[in-house]
């Protein structure tokens, strides 16, 4: 409890005091999740939609592969990436080990499966009926596409929200692929372990609630956005 009640304390201090460092790993925390959702979004949504509204041999089995990678292990995409882009592999010539724009493209691959997987069952948890309803009245298929989305935007408001969840709070990736570097690569959750493995725990418990209120806040606009958007 003594050491919470410091992290309290301390969290305090760096926030009123405007650490740079703190200031610095914040905002790249925000930059590197926030576009890392944003690329979820447009690849997972845009997919999810067409998959749920495409009947094609093997539906099946890609939407089951989509759910297992909703739980897809952080350090198994933080592996790949990091043989994907290692100086010797595939895309070494692009020079992204150890960037900002690694830990962007692992945390894309981990939100992407979440957002798609939730988009494809908001879809297609809509009346099966609309479909033909909305063609009926002389729409197009892309018009009736952006209708059934903009009819299940409250889940797909949810899915916005686990993809950036999934993607600010991971760690192994972001390691991995980012190198944990000051003033460059260093964020909320890497930061942490850093400072926990110092054995600094009141700085590492302020970096845990700074992130933990980053978090809530961004939740809380979207949620206040959702629940505005409910049906009466």
């Amino acid at each position: 409890m003594e050491l919470f009640l410091e992290g309290l304390i301390k969290a305090w201090q760096l926030l009123t005091s405007l650490d740079s460092e703190v200031l610095s790993v914040t905002l790249l925390s925000l930059k590197v999740s926030g576009l890392a959702t944003l690329f979820s979004l447009l690849i997972g949504l845009g997919g999810g939609t067409v998959v749920a509204l495409t009947d094609f041999p093997g539906k099946r089995i890609l939407v089951s592969v989509v759910n297992t990678g909703m739980g897809l292990p952080p350090v198994v995409v933080g592996l790949f990436v990091t043989i994907l882009i290692w100086r010797n592999g595939p895309l070494g010539y692009l020079e992204l080990l150890y960037t900002p724009g690694a830990i962007i493209i692992a945390q894309t691959i981990i939100a992407t499966p979440i957002v798609m997987g939730i988009s494809i069952a908001s879809i297609q948890n809509l009346p099966a009926n609309l479909r033909l309803q909305i063609l009926a009245l002389g729409a197009s298929r892309l018009q009736m596409t952006w209708l059934l989305v903009k009819e299940a935007k409250l889940p797909l408001l949810a899915a916005v929200m686990a993809g950036f969840g999934g993607v600010i709070s991971e760690v192994g990736a972001s390691i991995m692929v980012g190198g944990n570097i000051k003033g460059y690569t260093r964020v909320l959750t890497t930061a942490t372990v850093m400072e926990t493995s110092r054995g600094n725990f009141d700085v590492a418990i302020a970096l845990s609630i700074i992130l933990l209120g980053l978090c809530f806040g961004i939740n809380y606009v979207l949620t206040a956005v959702q629940q505005r958007q409910r049906p009466r």
